[in-house]
């Protein structure tokens, strides 16, 4: 009875009576969910292979070491890690295999999507500012925008991302669960977390909201007035050819920048979590499943000096 008990005070010590959770993923036949299974591997492994083909193309091609390409490598790199993070386990939640996630586990999982969520909306308007720059001022562009300035935007904002979650993760890890431990999620998110805590849950809703302001808004804020001055700046070039380069040269980051903000802002830009948790899951899917496939894409697709690049690629092999 006394080791019973000891237990009992060791689980309120921590803050957690809940040592798992089960998550659900997508409930429904064995048929839909292998299909689903299919279309999250194959995701996966384009994404992976579409953002490292981007920073190996990079890499290798001279004539493509700039700011802005140095931006998209991040970029990449952050998505391969962003997917890396919620599909393989997601996969393994829908075919039965691995449907618990321990506390620690799903605190974790919770920590470092956010953080690198966070540490893309930073990304996305150092980029914007990157464009604005070019765009804006074409003969200063070098020696304002330095390799030295850009290492530090994009070091800053892997810390930024970080270290704005860094009290969002603590304050959700002191959180009490006594049960139920079901998650309708294929993920740990903060919406379900709170929808299971039995202890008071202000502090993290607070958190999660001024956290949101912060992070996406003020990034989202900064993107757009870049853009009102890169599209106020295209609109004064007398030529329409001229017109046209200089729009093709933001267009691929301005739809991968509305696709984020979209979602993103929908699931985290509320002032509590009561949204519906199977619509959360849906634009979830969008924003940790299709966005990072997105990217490369977007980017290679709209841009001429990437498919240029490709091509010499594909002509030496």
């Amino acid at each position: 009875s006394l080791q019973m008990n000891l237990s009992a005070w060791e689980d309120m010590e921590n803050g957690t009576n809940v040592e798992e959770f089960i998550l659900v993923g997508f409930p429904g036949t064995w048929y839909s969910r292998v299909s689903l299974v299919v279309v999250f591997a194959l995701t996966y492994s384009l994404t992976v292979a579409g953002n490292a083909s981007i920073i190996a193309l990079v890499w290798t091609n001279r004539s493509l070491h700039t700011p802005m390409y140095f931006f998209l490598c991040n970029l990449s790199f952050l998505e391969i890690w962003y997917t890396t993070g919620v599909i393989p386990k997601a996969i393994g939640v829908m075919l039965g295999t691995s449907q618990t996630i321990s506390f620690s586990a799903c605190i974790l999982q919770l920590f470092f999507l956010l953080s690198l969520g966070s540490t893309e909306c930073f990304l996305l308007s150092v980029m914007a500012y990157d464009r604005y720059l070019a765009i804006c001022y074409p003969l200063r562009y070098s020696s304002l925008m330095s390799s030295v300035l850009s290492a530090w935007l994009a070091l800053s904002s892997w810390l930024g991302g970080f270290l704005a979650i860094s009290l969002l993760a603590f304050l959700t890890s002191r959180m009490t669960f006594c049960g139920p431990d079901v998650i309708n999620h294929f993920l740990c998110d903060i919406d379900s977390c709170l929808a299971l805590s039995c202890s008071d849950t202000w502090p993290v809703e607070l958190a999660t909201f001024l956290v949101s302001i912060i992070v996406v808004m003020a990034s989202c804020v900064a993107t757009l007035v870049s853009y009102v001055y890169i599209i106020s700046s295209i609109l004064r070039i007398q030529s329409a050819h001229g017109r046209k380069k200089a729009f093709s040269t933001c267009s691929a980051h301005l739809s991968v920048v509305t696709i984020w903000y979209g979602s993103t802002i929908f699931l985290y830009v509320k002032p509590s979590a009561q949204n519906s948790l199977d619509l959360n899951k849906l634009v979830n899917t969008f924003n940790t499943v299709v966005t990072p496939l997105l990217n490369p894409f977007i980017y290679t697709l709209r841009n001429k000096e990437v498919k240029q690049a490709l091509g010499r690629a594909f002509q030496n092999r």
